[in-house]
């Protein structure tokens, strides 16, 4: 099953900071609550894992994730991520996210994000209509961490010496993925949020499922 996702989130904090952070490939995993950058394979080749908990029942999912464009100039990344459970079920992502200037609030940006996600499996059974409100509950609490964590970031003015307009600060530039292929991850990058992103809310995404149904079987009585 296939579900598209096209989303715009404006965000308080100026461009710098936001692009210092979205093209901290490390950083933005941080971002994602219960996902963790393991390993560096390569340049633009990374192993990560994603862990689910709801009540006492817990998730893991181990997987990979390829940058396919990282452009300072646009403020611009694609990624392509792929992953699978113990069960049998599997699902794959592909998203472009952009950061655009916010023509209602200058020196802030929105971020555009554009994903298409397929799932097989057990989370296939969900339908289209469910996968589509859990994707955007989960867009949503990814932004909220990626706003906190680059608003936690040094100001463009004292981070960004020396260097070119459009170009990421020295902390950004910094960033492991530029380092030989195949170095192991570090604990933490220069731009990953100072907190952790927590564990998936599961509970949240329980409820999402549970309106949708419930939305959908009134929705058929009601005809």
């Amino acid at each position: 099953m296939e579900v598209q996702i096209d989303k715009r989130y404006p965000l308080q904090v100026d461009p710098e900071r936001a692009w210092a952070l979205l093209s901290d490939i490390r950083a933005v995993a941080g971002c994602m609550p219960g996902a963790q950058i393991t390993e560096q394979l390569s340049d633009t080749n990374y192993q990560g894992l994603m862990k689910v908990k709801v009540g006492p029942a817990q998730a893991q999912f181990g997987g990979t994730v390829e940058v396919l464009e990282l452009d300072a100039g646009t403020r611009r990344l694609a990624l392509r991520g792929k992953g699978a459970d113990k069960g049998g079920s599997s699902a794959s992502m592909e998203l472009h996210a952009v950061l655009e200037a916010d023509a209602q609030a200058p020196g802030q940006v929105t971020l555009h994000g554009d994903a298409r996600v397929e799932v097989t499996g057990k989370f296939a059974q969900f339908g289209a209509r469910m996968m589509v409100q859990v994707s955007e509950l989960l867009l949503g609490q990814f932004v909220a961490n990626f706003q906190t964590a680059a608003q936690q970031l040094p100001a463009a003015s004292a981070a960004s010496d020396g260097a070119a307009p459009g170009q990421a600060p020295p902390s950004a530039q910094a960033s492991p993925r530029a380092s030989e292929p195949g170095a192991a991850a570090q604990p933490q990058s220069a731009a990953a949020p100072r907190a952790s992103a927590g564990e998936l809310n599961g509970l949240a995404i329980l409820w999402a499922l549970l309106k949708s149904w419930l939305a959908g079987l009134f929705g058929r009585g009601g005809r």
